[in-house]
């Protein structure tokens, strides 16, 4: 089970009893062609400010954070063509002009401190890129 999964299910588990705040990904997986553009939506049950950060994860490594704080790149991915977006309850990934590198599992998180800080994470995108 990879660590965003596993800290995800942690999260639900803790959601109902601390009212948690959750986060709805979609879509689930998507398959595209290189140079297409990608776009991945994370809905809150409440808003969260600006306070949403996306990462990627790929097989057998740790997960990378590309944007903080909705729509900043963390240091590291110059790369224009990763962008977020948003900001209270509805946010949004997008890629443009996608490359083969660029699948994996993709995860927007937030965090709640309704008295206990808790990291809270979405379900997760999976996304495959062809070959052309």
């Amino acid at each position: 089970m990879s660590l965003i999964l596993l800290l995800g299910t942690l999260g639900l588990l803790t959601q109902e009893s601390f009212g948690e705040i959750i986060l709805t990904q979609t879509p689930g997986s998507q398959s595209f062609q290189p140079g297409q553009t990608v776009t991945i939506s994370c809905r809150a049950s409440e808003s969260v400010s600006s306070y949403l950060h996306w990462y990627l994860q790929k097989p057998g490594e740790a997960p990378k954070l590309l944007i903080y704080d909705a729509s900043i790149r963390q240091s590291g991915i110059p790369d224009p063509r990763f962008s977020g977006s948003g900001s209270g309850s509805d946010f949004t990934l997008t890629i443009r002009g996608v490359q083969t590198e660029d699948a994996g599992d993709y995860y927007c998180q937030s965090y709640h401190s309704g008295g206990v800080f808790m990291r809270t994470f979405g379900s997760g995108t999976k996304l495959s890129v062809g070959r052309k």
